[in-house]
């Protein structure tokens, strides 16, 4: 069973910088997709971050410049550096695993809070 631990959630002021990682259960390779995905309460879920192999990288219209994904293959990790946070960054914050990238078998954490306070 593929399980994904998610930490480094918190509460920061406005303009602060929190870094989330995740720890995945199995081995990952450069086709698998990771990232991160975060939910509002009211909200559906939407995407922040993804990376395949490192120059396919996707972000958010809305962090693009003050978020920043990284993996490791090696400790099967993925991590989001998140500068110059907005009270809207508030959310769930969510970790992603897609193996060879498919949409087929597709993975989550549990979550980590994010609070952003003015």
């Amino acid at each position: 069973q593929v399980q994904l631990v998610e930490s480094g959630g918190g509460l920061v002021q406005s303009g602060g910088s929190l870094t989330l990682s995740c720890r995945i259960s199995v081995e990952v390779g450069p086709p698998d997709t990771l990232g991160w995905y975060r939910q509002a309460p009211g909200e559906q879920r939407e995407l922040v971050a993804t990376i395949r192999n490192k120059p396919n990288i996707r972000y958010a219209d809305s962090v693009k410049g003050r978020f920043t994904i990284s993996r490791d293959n090696l400790r099967n990790t993925v991590t989001l550096q998140m500068n110059d946070l907005k009270c809207e960054d508030s959310g769930a914050y969510y970790c992603m695993f897609d193996r060879l990238g498919e949409g087929k078998r597709v993975h989550w954490g549990q979550g980590t809070q994010v609070t952003i306070s003015p």
